[in-house]
């Protein structure tokens, strides 16, 4: 039985339509941060990235101009190279398919202050007529998370969709623009029985070094929370191949449920890189308020907010920790609207940058938010 945990204060926008008034002063109360989790603002400049359909390319498959970005910009990884914050966004190209059938790519772009940002003139990965599409198309290449090894090699876990089922993959780089795919990450692994699963969301194990997060090796190897209806762990040699961890029935183990009654009724999502702390392996995770029986009322159903949960770095199977309220939720108009507007504050980047923490995340599947920790 979990332990009951005092958070940071949230304080809600009457915009954000929630289902009572007995909810919103709920959401209203003041509480406290445990010294093991990370609190952030949201910042006043929001969103820092939204779509423009000016940026055109020509698709490699189809062999026609697409305007990637005209739908929507969201979802976005990020990591710290000389001095300067890149974020790989997900963008989708066409506003009149429904959720779920649009095309997506990932798009760079660059900012020295990590607010402002600079975009690259076409996506820098996206499907192709490779060995890959049949993973990567007609649904394309989703939620890009973005870590660094310790040999300077950029690592992107992603979701390939094919419009039939979801596979978390992965690909390398040494610049950022160039990649080199890899495939679904468990395509080799127990004799490629967890390959035609349905697996998303990898958070990498990273530590703070030198000003920069890197992924990190524990016990020689490196570690990933990931899944969606729940959190799975793998580990891996090279960071591309993974292998999920089993139960003593040879089942995927949870680590990490959802909480039914909570914000996290429905489903508990992995977010950016998970970081190793002195206290323990903070992991922050993407929360989903069922609709129906099960749910909160505190949020309205379906609604996405963020949440942290502590993990041990002797065991990081093992749950030490997990704030019983959600650290970021949607307040702003535009995380309320859009394309996904039950409400989204999606994170899913996290950097060190300028002696603070920057926490990017998709606001209602259709722009980028900004959240910063001083």
């Amino acid at each position: 039985m979990k332990t009951k945990l005092v958070v940071l204060a949230l304080i809600f926008s009457c915009l954000w339509s929630c289902k009572n008034e007995k909810s919103k002063e709920e959401a209203k109360a003041k509480t406290i941060e445990e010294p093991w989790m990370l609190g952030f603002e949201k910042t006043d400049i929001n969103p820092i990235m939204t779509s423009d359909s000016s940026y055109v390319f020509t698709d490699p498959i189809t062999n026609k101009e697409v305007q990637w970005q005209k739908a929507d910009v969201f979802n976005p990884g990020a990591v710290v190279r000389n001095d300067t914050v890149f974020m790989l966004f997900r963008a989708e190209d066409n506003p009149a398919a429904i959720l779920g059938e649009r095309t997506s790519r990932i798009g760079l772009a660059h900012s020295t202050d990590g607010i402002n940002f600079t975009k690259h003139p076409e996506p820098v990965f996206y499907p192709m007529e490779d060995e890959f599409q049949k993973w990567d198309y007609p649904g394309g290449i989703e939620d890009p998370r973005v870590v660094e090894t310790p040999d300077g090699t950029y690592i992107m876990l992603y979701t390939s969709w094919n419009n039939d089922v979801a596979r978390l993959s992965s690909a390398a780089s040494k610049d950022l623009k160039t990649w080199e795919k890899n495939g679904p990450v468990f395509q080799h692994a127990h004799e490629g029985k967890f390959l035609d699963i349905w697996s998303k969301s990898g958070s990498i194990v990273t530590e703070l070094i030198d000003g920069r997060l890197k992924a990190k090796r524990i016990n020689g190897k490196y570690l990933m929370y990931w899944g969606e209806l729940f959190v799975n762990l793998a580990a891996s040699e090279n960071g591309l191949d993974w292998t999920p961890v089993l139960d003593e029935a040879g089942e995927l183990l949870h680590v990490m449920k959802p909480t039914l009654n909570e914000f996290d009724s429905h489903l508990t999502e992995p977010g950016p890189p998970a970081l190793y702390t002195e206290n323990g392996i903070l992991l922050f995770y993407n929360g989903k308020n069922l609709s129906g029986e099960g749910a909160t009322t505190k949020y309205p159903e379906g609604t996405y907010c963020g949440g942290q949960a502590l993990f041990d770095k002797n065991d990081p199977s093992k749950l030490l920790a997990r704030l019983e309220t959600p650290f970021i939720c949607p307040s702003l108009p535009h995380e309320i609207s859009g394309q996904y507007k039950a409400g989204t504050t999606f994170i899913e980047g996290l950097v060190f940058f300028k002696n603070k923490w920057f926490l990017y995340y998709g606001t209602a599947d259709s722009m980028v938010g900004l959240a910063i920790k001083e």
